[in-house]
């Protein structure tokens, strides 16, 4: 009766002929610049006056298709010459106390009031650069792909400001043609522009973007007759020099409390031709990066972290082609780590955590065709742990990693109707007896004329090969998908046999399933009596084993969210998961736990972000079957903005479970897997402070507390068949602390260049047994702040030579 169900629906929406009507997209006239622009933020040039205007903007959100108001009209302006596109406007406000400004660093908007021009260089309707501003001059910018959506993590050197009037605020821009990729022949270029009026909630497009048309740079106009420009020589150097001093009190006269570095090294940009790029690392370091947010996993799974080193993050969106690629992997912990074998008077005095790299390499770009190229290649050194006999003091070294060599190569086409075909390699190659791995993907991506519907499909292979042997696996996903119009479903199938390993350069967190999963949604765009849009979704996830059909899992949810008339965003969603088969959490081959069904529910709701005080909730409960499980989750995140420069963001999580039962052990002597039923209570408090003493310069303070106990109760013995009996087997307890201090100044001295002083205090406290440590939060708080600190503090110079300017100035 489901599939039957499913297939009305699915037919249904093939003849359904219900598509919005679209405009024909705005053109504007390309013109070049007689005579010079001064980029101040005021519109006095001569030029600007006969510049062609960009005007009539049409509202995006909240109403959709609204004209905007006459007393807040936008009017930009574009010109260009043989070096860079220059772009200045008037943001109307009929009330200059309309405006939102702050602060908020580069590449942040914050409560900003902006606007953006995004430019689709060889107009193929699938990726994109934006260029942003804000009142107080700030830049954004990011690549736009239908991989990746929106990267901010992108940066380029342009140049900007803005004045604030009585009756608005102007900008002004010039993007130097270094900062594009582009055809050196005359062609049309997509181009839309987009004004942020914050307090308002309301954002408006010179082309009109419809939320019912799939894409966003499908949706853009056009900038015509651009003529007689060529890409110029893009080359850029950015040498950088830090030093580093560390403290950490070890008081083991066989290792240093102070330590301290001096390094250098640079990074390269270099324009191959006007389509590819090449950009490379030599000796990187990423010490001024933020800390990942440790948790304590008790999962059978690894926990995935963000990436926050820029060159992993930024222009990947080629890289990210079929989900093969886990930055994290580079530079992570050696895969021998644990593997030291030592004598009986013999201790490990050092074990490093992680990888060192010796250089960095991408190359990517596309060409006037839509063809795309990605190689992206990292090599990086062989560690070492050093372990010393206690009763000679004679030192050995012994090998955790080898010389390992990581390389991806992505061939990618676009094709008319924002489509596009992949075809994705990656490789891990090790010196030595480590083995090697190879994961090959080809990857489509269908839509129909309008982008009403799609196909996706993706085949992948992966190879672990060592000199005994080659294992080889296979998996492949294939969906349909309604993606215009108000409503919307996909239906997927999602496989991968037992042998299928990407792990090495991606994600996995298991092999062997076969997943099929269907979604339903329908949306309200246009505002009503207490709303502004609404979003409602239905999803359904059925999961077996592939190599016997083996039933593990299916679990359903319901969401509604939107925002409401207030400017506030509101959301509830609830689930429904029935009983399964885990073959994870016993965390040993051919074995299975049976899981009981359960429920959830949780409700969040975000306060106006323009305002001052800005509060975010979020309440979440769940229920189990399986011994009355019971978990929670509350979180509160609220923001104050004392001014346009300072502001203090606190977030807090707490999150209680009660009769949680997991893995907890293994029993040696009776050859037995003990499972354990839990009280885990986790805290996660942080603090974020931010004063900017100009658009170019400011501070940052990062304050975080991570506290999670784990309290065993009751332990079981598993069963062969999944089930548990109970046992009088002890499984200790878990208190793990974390505290972390992140405290950055940025200064940009000039384009492209700044300087950086980072002070880092971190302490892991992960202790098992001691008592002090379970007698509640604050006491648990300080107890951790009198165990061992690590303080870290560097400095680090990059300076940013561009070849054209230097040779200029030469």
């Amino acid at each position: 009766m489901t599939k039957k169900i499913v297939w009305v629906l699915f037919v249904f929406t093939l003849i359904c002929k219900c598509v919005d009507a679209t405009d024909p997209p705005k053109k504007l006239q390309a013109q070049r610049l007689i005579g010079s622009i001064k980029i101040d933020g005021v519109l006095d040039d001569e030029a600007w006056k006969t510049a062609p205007v960009a005007k009539d903007f049409i509202e995006y959100r909240p109403k959709p298709g609204a004209p905007e108001d006459y007393n807040n009209r936008t009017e930009v302006y574009i010109l260009y010459d043989n070096t860079s596109i220059y772009v200045g406007g008037y943001c109307h406000e009929k009330n200059a106390a309309s405006i939102s400004k702050e602060l908020a660093g580069r590449d942040l908007v914050g409560s900003n009031d902006f606007v953006g021009i995004i430019f689709d260089t060889y107009n193929d309707k699938i990726n994109g650069s934006g260029f942003y501003v804000t009142p107080l001059g700030e830049q954004y910018d990011a690549k736009y792909s239908n991989t990746n959506g929106e990267d901010a993590s992108w940066n380029a050197v342009w140049y900007s400001e803005s004045k604030i009037v009585k009756d608005g605020w102007t900008f002004e821009m010039r993007i130097p043609y270094s900062a594009l990729r582009f055809s050196k022949r005359g062609t049309d270029w997509g181009l839309n522009i987009i004004r942020k009026r914050n307090k308002t909630g309301q954002q408006l497009m010179w082309n009109p973007v419809l939320p019912t048309v799939n894409g966003f740079i499908s949706q853009e106009g056009t900038w015509t007759g651009v003529t007689n420009i060529k890409p110029p020589v893009r080359l850029s150097l950015s040498p950088y020099l830090s030093g580093y001093v560390n403290y950490y009190p070890a008081n083991d006269a066989r290792v240093k409390n102070f330590t301290k570095s001096i390094n250098g090294g640079m990074d390269i940009k270099y324009g191959i031709n006007q389509n590819y790029t090449l950009d490379m690392m030599l000796i990187p370091d990423f010490g001024q990066v933020q800390s990942d947010k440790l948790v304590l996993n008790t999962t059978p799974f690894e926990t995935k972290y963000n990436e926050n080193r820029p060159f992993f993050t930024e222009g990947t969106e080629l890289f990210n082609k079929g989900g093969l690629f886990y930055s994290k992997r580079i530079g992570g912990q050696p895969i021998h780590k644990y593997d030291i074998s030592t004598g009986p008077n013999e201790a490990v005095i050092d074990n490093p955590s992680e990888t060192k790299l010796i250089n960095a390499t991408k190359i990517s770009g596309r060409n006037q065709k839509g063809f795309g190229i990605g190689f992206f290649n990292v090599l990086t050194n062989p560690m070492y742990a050093t372990i010393e006999d206690t009763l000679t003091g004679a030192k050995r070294k012994t090998q955790t990693s080898s010389l390992t060599n990581y390389n991806i190569i992505v061939f990618d086409q676009t094709l008319k109707n924002n489509s596009s075909v992949s075809l994705i390699n990656t490789n891990t190659w090790r010196s030595g007896k480590d083995y090697e791995a190879n994961v090959t993907a080809a990857v489509f991506d269908l839509y129909n004329k309008k982008s009403i519907y799609n196909l996706y499909g993706k085949v992948s292979s992966s190879n672990l090969v060592d000199a005994a042997k080659t294992i080889t696996g296979y998996a492949h996903t294939l969906s349909i998908s309604k993606t215009g119009g108000r409503f919307n479903f996909t239906l997927n199938e999602d496989l991968a046999n037992s042998k299928y390993n990407i792990s090495d350069l991606g994600y996995l967190t298991n092999n062997n399933y076969i997943n099929h999963y269907f979604w339903i949604g329908y949306k309200w765009v246009k505002p009503h009596i207490w709303y502004n849009n609404l979003y409602f979704n239905f999803n359904n996830n059925l999961s077996h084993r592939l190599s016997d059909g083996a039933y593990q899992s299916y679990n359903s949810n319901v969401n509604l969210n939107g925002q409401l008339k207030n400017l506030w965003y509101a959301g509830i969603w609830t689930n429904y998961v029935t009983s399964g088969n885990d073959f994870y959490e016993p965390r040993s081959s051919g074995r299975m736990f049976k899981r009981k069904g359960g429920n959830g529910i949780e409700t969040w709701v975000n306060t106006n972000s323009a305002k001052k005080y800005f509060v975010s909730v979020d309440i979440y409960a769940g229920f189990n079957k399986l011994k009355g499980g019971r978990s929670f989750q509350y979180s509160l995140a609220h923001r104050y903005r004392f001014n346009d420069k300072f502001s203090v963001e606190h977030d807090l999580t707490y999150s209680p479970s009660f009769n949680n039962i997991g893995y907890g052990s293994y029993d040696t002597v009776n050859n037995q897997i003990i499972f354990s039923s839990r009280k885990i209570n986790t805290v996660d408090n942080s603090l974020n402070v931010k004063y900017n003493f100009t658009k170019n310069s400011g501070i940052t303070v990062v304050v975080r507390h991570y506290c999670s106990q784990v309290t065993s109760r009751q332990s079981y013995v598993l069963n062969m068949d999944g089930s548990l009996t109970d046992t009088t087997y002890k499984i200790g307890d878990i208190n793990l602390n974390l505290f972390n201090i992140d405290m950055v100044y940025t200064w940009q001295f000039a384009p492209g260049s700044f300087i950086y002083i980072v002070w880092k205090n971190a302490i892991n406290r992960d202790n098992n047994y001691d008592p002090e440590f379970v007698k509640g939060y604050f006491k648990n708080f300080n107890n951790t702040l009198g165990t061992k600190q690590n303080n870290n503090l560097s400095v680090k110079i990059i300076y940013y030579l561009d070849y054209l300017k230097f040779r200029k100035t030469k």
